[in-house]
């Protein structure tokens, strides 16, 4: 049930407009280097985890829920 939320919501923030490009983060999560913690000295890697994260969630690379996951969660077709 939730995967189908998450994926009802993903399709109602396309036909409202929002894209891959609205997928990111502030500039600097992205250029400054960690501070504290397991991650310190290392910078976001978003670029390398985004397409990542879509394939994981059966999206394809504009982050848009391919025919198969909206098949498979009985989700129709925005």
């Amino acid at each position: 049930m939730g995967e189908r939320i998450w994926n009802l919501e993903r399709q109602f923030n396309l036909a409202a407009g929002l894209t891959k490009k609205d997928d990111d983060l502030p500039p600097r999560l992205k250029t400054e280097p960690a501070k504290t913690g397991p991650a310190k000295g290392l910078v976001n890697g978003l670029d390398k985890m985004l397409p990542e994260y879509y394939s994981l969630r059966g999206w394809d690379k504009e982050g848009v829920p391919t025919r198969e996951t909206r098949d498979r969660l009985k989700l129709t077709t925005p």
